[in-house]
Order: C-alpha cells, then sequence, then structure tokens
C-alpha cells in the first residue's frame, strides 16, 4: 500500500488526491477498502474520474473537491458524499447505494440508473435521468434542489426524479422525450410547451405528494433547507400516457 502515511484510524482513512491520475487514485481506494477500511475521506479531488465504480458494501467515501465522470459507476451500496460539484456520468448504471453532492452536477446523471438514491444540492446539465428503470423491489430516485436543461428524464423507464427548483430559474425543454415509465415531480413548474408529446401531467394531489415527501424530507436534512416551506409548494407530476411512444412511428 504507497503513500498512506496519513491513516488516522484502522476503519477510516483520509488520503490526498492532488496530484494522482484516477488509476492511481482508485487503486489506493481499493487497497484501503480490502484491508478492511470502511470510511474514506479523500482531499484536493480534480477531477478524477471513475471514483468508486463498481464498490460494494457498507462503505462511505467522502470527496472533497470536484468528482470527475462516472463517479459511481456500476455502485452497489456504498454511501458517496462531494463537497463539491460532479462531473457527468455520476450514477451510471448505479444498482444501489446513495450519493449526495454539495455542489451541482454535470450532464446524463443517473444514466440507466437501476437503484438507489441521488441528491443534488444546486443545478444539474441535460439528459438527467436518461435511461433509468425500476426492477422489483429497486426504484431509483434521483432529487435536485436547482433547476436542470434539456431532455430531464429523456427515455426514463422507471424510478422517480423530483426537481425542487428552489432557485425559481426557467427549467428546460423536452422534459420526458420518449419517456415510457417512472414519474418526474417538478416543483412549481406549469409550463405545458416545455413538456414532450405523449406524457399526462397534472398537478399534483395529496397522495402524490406523501409519496414524495420522504425524499424531500430526506434532501431538506442533507442540505439544511426548510421543509414545511417546500412541501407547501404546488408540485407537477409527470407520467408517460403509454408504456411505447413510438411504437407507431416505424410500422409500416
Amino acid at each position: 500500500m504507497s503513500e498512506l502515511s496519513d491513516i488516522e484510524l484502522n476503519t477510516r482513512v483520509v488520503i490526498e488526491a492532488a496530484g494522482k491520475g484516477y488509476r492511481q487514485l482508485n487503486s489506493e481506494i481499493r487497497s484501503l477498502i480490502a484491508s478492511g477500511v470502511t470510511e474514506v475521506d479523500i482531499h484536493r479531488v480534480n477531477g478524477q474520474r471513475y471514483i468508486g465504480a463498481g464498490l460494494r458494501g457498507d462503505i462511505i467515501l467522502r470527496l472533497h473537491g470536484t468528482a470527475g465522470n462516472d463517479l459511481a459507476a456500476f455502485m452497489d451500496g456504498p454511501h458517496i458524499e462531494v463537497h463539491g460539484n460532479s462531473q457527468d456520468g455520476a450514477g451510471n448504471t448505479m444498482n444501489e447505494g446513495k450519493i449526495v453532492i454539495h455542489g451541482s452536477a454535470g450532464d446524463v446523471l443517473g444514466y440507466a440508473m437501476r437503484g438507489g438514491e441521488i441528491y443534488v444540492r444546486d443545478d444539474v446539465g441535460y439528459r438527467v435521468g436518461i435511461h433509468m428503470k425500476s426492477y422489483q423491489d429497486k426504484n431509483p430516485v434521483i432529487v435536485i434542489g436547482g433547476t436542470a436543461k434539456d431532455f430531464l428524464g429523456e427515455y426514463l423507464a422507471g424510478g422517480l426524479i423530483i426537481l425542487l427548483n428552489l432557485k425559481d430559474k426557467l427549467v428546460g425543454r423536452f422534459i420526458g422525450s420518449g419517456m415510457h415509465g417512472g414519474k418526474i415531480c417538478i416543483r412549481g413548474e406549469s409550463n405545458p410547451t416545455k413538456i414532450s408529446p405523449g406524457i399526462k401531467h397534472q398537478v399534483a394531489d395529496g397522495e402524490q405528494v406523501n409519496e414524495i415527501s420522504g425524499y424531500i424530507k430526506n434532501f431538506c436534512s442533507i442540505y439544511g433547507v426548510d421543509y414545511s416551506r417546500i412541501i407547501k409548494s404546488k408540485f407537477l407530476v409527470l407520467e408517460p400516457s403509454t408504456t411505447r411512444p413510438y411504437g407507431k412511428i416505424y410500422v409500416h
């Protein structure tokens, strides 16, 4: 095991990412976990990719800085907390676990995500939740505090996306394009011109608000936001009107 002079405890370790390529950093993290470490604090992260990719079990990673592409790709169980921003592809095909980002996230957040939860304090990029899906008892959830750019929930097949829009910015266009499962809930947004064809939308009723309230409570607890203020807001619920949105396009 190299460059581990800053070990604090047997089960919790602090390491420096500065000057390390993504291969070296990820190898170091995996070596620590293989040795029995269950919590790793990683300082001065600067765009290193694939951190937490494929990790399993009851592991906690705390990143300080900007996480690179494909953070937690294929992850199955661990908890990753980013004190900073995350680049594209965080939670790519994630199976289980939790990602908490104390900043903004890039494009294709939660791509093909199959389980677990992602919380983002601020804004996200394009095509967030694309191809997200649910299966049996797995129901992936993404909660975004700020706003999202175009194609939110594109080809969504399952799971739940909650956009709190706390900054009251304009949400991107083409919401739910090709969506054929799952649900998108947007706080305050009611502009139907941004919603893709074939998507049903309505103001959330009491039962639908109860369905999302637990995740909103989690968000508020993580980031210190007033839950009572948010839950009183109007939420727009988007669901697909068919499970085969393009079913007739290619029929001759």
